[in-house]
């Protein structure tokens, strides 16, 4: 997953060069960011097929792909933040995860332009860049960040944060710079990886895989701090 992910990043660091050119271009770069989104899925698909040639595939791009193994699941976003990519923010990122019998057993989330390599797998913790990582332990959830979506999920008195990356913002639970995460309707490839991360980093997440792969609720916070966070959210 890193070595897949690592190469993946070269073109999208490269293309990434080239949108911030685009923006001031009358052709603008739309057509540009979509030919690099399936490229990217390109070589991710090709390079997990090397390692686990019968796995199969759930990929936002392609859709699914049925290989001969259907219990075994690759899952790939390769642009997360594909809005912030399109406009030149660099805060992004590639995420591949790994799911299993209907249960997601590791992730991945990497931040190309920061250089920040977000990993776990079930019960061997969490990591970025080889450093443990564990969620905060605020227990007042006026000292606490939160991050969502604009639409979707209505709350109360919560210090928010929008960044346009859900992996993103589900990694930073994980490592303790968020504290907490909610999003309705969701895709599975903007989370999988990002849920497990949370969870190995001590954090408590919802059950992700019980929803409609393209509908998905998604509820992520620090122990201490996720049922209080929960009553903040109307009509859940």
């Amino acid at each position: 997953m890193i070595k897949a992910a690592e190469k993946a990043s070269k073109s999208v660091i490269r293309d990434f060069g080239e949108v911030e050119k685009l923006q001031v271009s009358k052709k603008g770069p739309y057509d540009f960011v979509t030919k690099t989104d399936k490229n990217v899925e390109k070589i991710l698909i090709e390079e997990l097929s090397k390692s686990k040639k019968n796995y199969s595939f759930i990929t936002e791009e392609t859709g699914k792909i049925n290989n001969k193994d259907k219990e075994n699941f690759w899952i790939i976003d390769p642009i997360d933040g594909t809005t912030n990519f399109l406009h030149g923010i660099p805060h992004f990122a590639i995420c591949i995860a790994h799911m299993s019998n209907n249960k997601i057993i590791s992730g991945l989330v990497f931040d190309p332009i920061k250089d920040e390599m977000f990993f776990a797998e079930e019960d061997k913790g969490a990591y970025l860049n080889n450093q443990r990582l564990r969620v905060s332990k605020k227990s007042k959830l006026d000292d606490c960040l939160f991050s969502s979506n604009h639409e979707g999920v209505k709350f109360s008195n919560l210090n928010m944060r929008y960044s346009g990356c859900a992996a993103l913002d589900l990694a930073y639970v994980a490592s303790g710079r968020f504290d907490g995460f909610f999003h309705d309707d969701i895709n599975l490839w903007d989370i999988a990886a990002g849920a497990i991360l949370v969870k190995e980093a001590g954090g408590i997440v919802n059950d992700i895989c019980k929803f409609n792969i393209n509908n998905i609720n998604i509820r992520a916070a620090n122990p201490s701090i996720n049922e209080d966070m929960l009553k903040t959210l109307v009509g859940f």
